[in-house]
């Protein structure tokens, strides 16, 4: 938005104004009458508009245009003047969203005064609604891994555009994140990003919350599609709307506009549409619980969320991330991570992957043990020896001969480790005391099979840093 809109009957009080502003440096647009004034704002939505009540041989007046703009398009301000000024008609402007009211024949300086305060309300609105949708830490992205370098290079990619984008993986992997990570980078990271929960609104009320709703008691009710104009809506779980709504969605998708609930006119908006998932979209659509049509409008970038088994190098960057935040929002200690702990979480399994990450961080800062590092005993379940210098053998490694059982332990221990490194040949080499020919040795004869699956438990190295 970056000019104004002058509609205006009389060609000479529109060239007037646009001469005025031309000389104040404002770029300018025209239009005489409504079809060319909604034309205008169709194709781009001015920074402010200065509007005539009375607009002849026009299908809408001032009043009519002022309410549909203010409608689609809230955070334009509105000026109107007017050569038959009356109180009435000023109050009626200013309760349907008018900025002011001037009346005709108008003071130049007067104009360009509330043009001027126009504009700065106008532009502190937008920094003040910007400051209050910013969370600094949600959509960011922390990472070294292979799997993680990957994802971010796809993100980054996506936010250069408008294409819709499909997130898919595990629960807990960080699609929303990814999700705001997208929309943050993108030219609408100052316009609203908002979240369709589809897994938790009734399936009675999903079109009322998206579509909104008009009655007489109580007028017009936002749904979440117009609160997200000009913005992101994102649908997480998409897979959980009912079918009746995945037509509506897609006629939406398709026109750009829709009606609320109870209303008579059309609502347009202008919207990029990120989804989510975790289920296997392809088998509901089999099964007849989703459209297909809808999600080929959905996937036009598919982008997979690596779970956090795919990625465990970035458990202690994630980890370390997650205690300075809990001390920012919640007072509790700043604590480092210990060297065994960091090597102990690497290793635990993570079905609920980040989200179950961050719980067990929190858990472990409530009811820690002071101020100094965690240590490994204080992590939950496996990941805490028994006993300081014991481990505990589980009942298959117990009762095997020591040659076998020996064999099993140096197996599990070695992939352990290959797991923790993220794949990466030398660093476990490294770490486990092992010249890295005599690694490569030791896991072939051990049986272990190689995969070129990133995050698995092996792999094939071709060269001395190579990742999986």
């Amino acid at each position: 938005m970056s000019d104004i809109l002058i509609v205006d009957d009389e060609k000479d009080i529109r060239e007037l104004i646009a001469d005025i502003l031309g000389d104040e440096g404002f770029a300018t647009r025209m239009a005489a009458n409504s079809d060319e004034c909604m034309e205008a704002i169709n194709a781009e939505a001015p920074a402010l508009m200065v509007l005539d009540i009375w607009l002849k041989d026009s299908r809408m007046d001032g009043i009519d245009i002022l309410k549909t703009v203010k409608r689609d398009n809230p955070d334009i301000p509105i000026i109107i003047i007017s050569g038959h000024g009356n109180i009435e008609i000023a109050v009626a402007a200013i309760k349907q969203g008018a900025y002011d009211f001037i009346e005709k024949p108008f003071n130049i300086d007067q104009l360009m005064v509330v043009i001027g305060r126009a504009m700065e309300t106008a532009r502190l609105r937008r920094e003040n609604s910007s400051l209050r949708r910013r969370d600094l830490h949600q959509g960011e992205m922390l990472g070294t891994s292979a799997a993680f370098r990957k994802l971010k290079d796809q993100l980054e990619k996506v936010t250069k555009s408008n294409g819709r984008v499909m997130l898919t993986g595990e629960p807990g992997s960080g699609k929303e994140s990814a999700a705001r990570f997208i929309h943050q980078h993108s030219s609408r990271a100052s316009a609203p990003f908002i979240t369709v929960n589809s897994a938790s609104i009734a399936p009675e009320r999903m079109e009322e919350v998206l579509f909104g709703r008009e009655t007489p008691e109580r007028g017009i009710e936002k749904g979440l599609l117009e609160q997200a104009h000009g913005g992101v809506i994102y649908f997480d779980e998409v897979a959980e709307m009912p079918p009746g709504t995945q037509s509506k969605i897609l006629r939406v998708l398709t026109e750009q506009q829709f009606m609320r609930v109870g209303g008579a006119d059309k609502v347009r908006v202008d919207l990029r549409v990120i989804s989510s998932t975790t289920r296997d979209l392809a088998a509901e659509i089999a099964a007849g619980r989703f459209r297909q049509e809808l999600f080929d409008r959905l996937n036009v970038v598919p982008i997979a969320v690596p779970a956090l088994s795919e990625r465990r190098e970035d458990v202690p960057l994630l980890a370390s991330h997650f205690i300075e935040a809990f001390n920012r929002t919640q007072g509790l200690p700043a604590r480092e991570i210990s060297e065994e702990a960091a090597a102990a979480l690497q290793t635990m399994e993570w079905p609920g992957n980040i989200r179950q990450l961050r719980n067990v961080i929190e858990r472990v800062l409530i009811l820690g043990e002071g101020q100094g590092p965690i240590e490994a005993r204080e992590l939950p379940g496996e990941a805490a020896p028994a006993e300081e210098g014991r481990i505990v053998l589980g009942g298959q490694l117990a009762t095997l001969p020591l040659r076998e059982a020996r064999e099993l332990f140096e197996r599990e221990y070695l992939l352990t480790q290959i797991n923790r490194f993220g794949g990466n040949i030398s660093r476990t080499a490294n770490f486990v005391g092992m010249e890295r020919s005599a690694l490569h040795r030791k896991l072939k004869s051990l049986g272990v099979v190689t995969s070129a699956k990133a995050g698995g438990r092996v792999a094939h190295f071709e060269d001395e840093d190579e990742e999986v």
